[in-house]
Formats: C-alpha cells, structure tokens, sequence
C-alpha cells in the first residue's frame, strides 16, 4: 500500500542525493552533457542529423530529444497515482513528447492510470483518500507522506538543475545553452511542478 510506497519513494530520494559523489557538475557539463544532449533544439545541429544507410528515414536529417530521466515513467505514474495535477506549460508538453521515448507498456500503463477516476471525476486514489480524510486519518497522513516524497524528489532535482546545468551555463561558454539535456527552458516550470505537488495536500 501506500507504506510501502513510501519506502520505495524514500530509497529513491537517498540515493539522488548521492549524486555529488561521483559526478561532479563541471565535468558532467563540459564532458559528459554535450554527448547526450540530443539533436532537438540544439544550437549546434539545428538542422538534426542525418543518419546514412537507414532507409526508412530517407536520407533526411532527424531530431531526436537527448537522454533525460523524462524519459523514464516513474515519476509521470507518481503523479497519476497520487492525484497530481499539472497546468499546462512548456514542460508538460515536452513531458508528453517524452512518453513516445518509453517503452510502450509503460505508456500503455500511464494512460490507464491517468484515466482511473470515481464517479466524480476525481483520480482514483486521491479521491478514495481524501472522503476518509477524517474517518481514517492514518490512511490520510500515509498518502501525504508519498506526497510529500516526490516533493522531496523534485526539490533536490531543481537543486541539482540549478548546480550541474543552470550555474554552469552562466559560468562557461563552451556549452551555451540553457536548456535542460531533453532540449527544453526548465527552472521555472520545474518550480511550477514542484509547487503543485505540494498544493496537492493543502486542497
């Protein structure tokens, strides 16, 4: 159940914040960054890349977003499963983009997800919970705690967002962009996201 949840939540947050250990923010964005930011919105291949002998693509140039943790379905389902709404912006469309990168059973698992809703329209979990908000308060504060987690999770992201891309662009010229590694603006909407995971127990 949630309880579980949360213990799964919390062994993701403490290794995150492992990161530093080994990875340091200079090397990863002069060294590392530039080989997997992808060719999509990229100030350096603004054309894509043309990829020659693959038939299917015609020998036209294609644009592919770089490696991002976007990519992977662990925090969309978070959000779905606990009830976490978004107001459309820019990340949340490249969020979406995002799930054609993913495997498709667990795009599949996504879109079941986000579509579980009671009759009232609310999302599945989120709804059950907060009609026993007073009745069964243990139930309430077990899925505040998951809330609370990914809040956590998003919080040390934007804090390493800021240290290995944000600072080291307004510091070094020799990868100018200030974009995320998917090709996207990020401080602002990551924020944005990080705010509206908190509202969701204070609704």
């Amino acid at each position: 159940g949630l309880k579980s949840l949360a213990l799964a939540q919390t062994a993701m947050r403490d290794t995150l914040l492992r990161m530093k250990e080994r990875c340091d923010p200079y090397v990863y964005y002069n060294r590392v960054r530039p080989y997997i930011h992808g060719w999509k919105n990229s100030p350096t291949l603004p054309n894509g890349l043309a990829y020659v002998g693959v038939e299917s693509y015609a020998g036209q140039p294609q644009q592919f977003r770089g490696e991002t943790g976007a990519q992977s379905s662990i925090v969309p389902c978070f959000d779905a499963g606990l009830g976490i709404a978004h107001a459309p912006d820019p990340l949340t469309l490249y969020l979406q983009e995002m799930r054609v990168y993913m495997p498709p059973r667990h795009r599949a698992f996504l879109q079941v997800l986000e579509k579980a809703t009671d009759d009232l329209g609310r999302p599945l979990l989120s709804g059950y919970v907060r009609d026993r908000k007073f009745s069964t308060p243990g139930l309430w504060t077990a899925y505040c705690t998951c809330v609370d987690l990914l809040a956590q999770f998003r919080e040390i992201h934007i804090g390493y967002a800021d240290s290995y891309i944000h600072r080291q662009h307004q510091s070094h010229a020799s990868n100018p962009t200030a974009v995320g590694t998917g090709g996207t603006p990020f401080m602002t909407y990551l924020q944005k996201h990080l705010d509206e995971t908190k509202q969701a127990v204070v609704q």
